[in-house]
């Protein structure tokens, strides 16, 4: 009986969660064609739930203003819901909040808490953004040319191409010991990533 049960359960539970992916499936593709009601109507009952990808999109459309008024507040608090779940999107969008200070109050120190998270998941772009940081000496982060060769190398290896053009210019002002210790720093990074595309340079 107890196993007659157990099946049921789950069949249920697969169903249930076929269900939910066909909602998000359909709200991320509503979101994309611009049919914001439908998007709305799919990914809310699914972010209330705790789905970190619609959370993630109904940041996004609170922050652009599509398909609702634009309330920045209510963007960082989606995102905060599904960075706190380790949403490597969510962790750099609600990072760029807290540097901006855009729906949150601005704090640097606080932003690249966000960044690293993302970055110690391969997200290419929190990648990115922290190699512009230690290239520029911006917030809490103090101006560090090995530092930012390396975040640009990783950006590169995650996938985030643009960081090539960095890499390149910041090797002008860079020595050679300077540039081979950043590039085996970035391969040691590179080694503790749980997944990466590419290979450091």
């Amino acid at each position: 009986m107890k196993t007659f049960f157990g099946l049921i359960f789950t069949v249920f539970f697969l169903m249930a969660s076929a269900g939910a992916q066909a909602g998000l499936h359909e709200g991320v593709v509503a979101y994309r064609n611009g049919h914001f009601s439908v998007a709305l109507k799919e990914l809310i009952p699914l972010a209330e739930k705790g789905d970190a990808k619609a959370q993630v999109l109904l940041g996004e459309m609170h922050g652009s203003g599509n398909g609702v008024p634009q309330d920045h507040a209510k963007a960082a608090s989606w995102y905060r819901k599904a960075a706190l779940q380790g949403n490597a999107q969510a962790q750099t969008s609600l990072g760029v909040m807290y540097e901006k200070g855009i729906g949150v109050p601005h704090d640097d120190k606080e932003a690249v808490s966000w960044y690293h998270k993302a970055a110690e998941q391969g997200h290419g772009e929190a990648l990115y953004i922290l190699g512009g940081m230690y290239e520029r000496g911006q917030g809490t982060v103090q101006a560090d040319l090995v530092q930012a060769h390396k975040w640009f190398n990783l950006a590169v290896a995650a996938g985030f191409e643009v960081a090539q053009d960095n890499m390149d210019e910041i090797e002008t002002r860079m020595s050679r010991e300077q540039i081979e210790k950043a590039r085996s720093m970035a391969k040691e990074w590179l080694a503790k990533l749980p997944a990466h595309s590419g290979t450091s340079k």
